[in-house]
């Protein structure tokens, strides 16, 4: 095989942040409708009774592993498609220089969050 014919591939944690922003967009363009109709409109209309939603019936929700699990997909996901969209739209904007630092500051920013949202999780159930 000749010289010409190898390819080098370099390496990139790009495909993690597309993976993230995609499952954050899905849950996003899927859920924010359902949440707003169900707080914004059923519950205020007395169609679905308010009792469902009281602070006991949520944190017994939120303090069993599979609760924990899904308030975690429902805050980390959408945070990694909006931070990853924000990185995006800085070089929209013609923000090129040091996309390193504008890389660190958004993702950075969503994996803080999630961790600190994981450990709050821990520490309630």
């Amino acid at each position: 095989m000749s010289e010409m014919n190898k390819k080098t591939y370099v390496r990139s944690h790009e495909p993690i942040f597309w993976g993230l922003f995609g499952a954050g967009g899905m849950l996003t363009a899927f859920l924010t409708p359902v949440m707003i109709l169900i707080t914004g409109l059923l519950i205020p209309l007395g169609i679905i009774d308010q009792g469902n939603f009281n602070y006991q019936t949520l944190h017994g929700f939120a303090t069993t592993w599979y609760g924990a699990g899904i308030i975690l997909v429902l805050i980390a996901l959408p945070l990694w498609h909006t931070l990853h969209r924000i990185f995006h739209a800085l070089h929209d904007l013609g923000i090129k220089r040091g996309r390193d630092w504008q890389q660190v500051l958004s993702y950075g920013f969503a994996f803080a969050v999630t961790v600190f949202v994981f450990t709050l999780l821990l520490q309630m159930s």
